[in-house]
């Protein structure tokens, strides 16, 4: 089983490069960078979408991305907080029954 290649954030941005701003079709480009036609086309509907944070690498997030993580995060925790505070009114109202 062949392993995954990886390319580097230089040569995506070259690729969309030579497809949108040369004019080169996609599967022509496809074929002399050597890499599969849908490939290109997704890496340039990321740089279409947002060419600054296109292609951030491993383990960069988008803005975006990271803000979500974050709430995610704070979410969680404010649903834990909540459900300890229902189980100590639940506990004190037993208690003083």
């Amino acid at each position: 089983m062949a392993t995954r290649r990886l390319f580097s954030r230089e040569f995506k941005l070259e690729a969309v490069k030579l497809v949108v701003e040369r004019g080169v079709s996609v599967a022509q480009a496809a074929k002399d960078l050597d890499v599969h036609e849908n490939v290109l086309r997704k890496w340039v509907r990321e740089a279409k979408v947002d060419p600054q944070h296109a292609f951030p690498g491993q383990g960069v997030m988008r803005p975006e991305t990271a803000e979500l993580e974050r709430l995610r995060k704070e979410n969680a925790k404010l649903k834990m907080e909540r459900d300890l505070l229902k189980k100590a009114a639940a506990y004190f109202a037993k208690e003083s029954m």
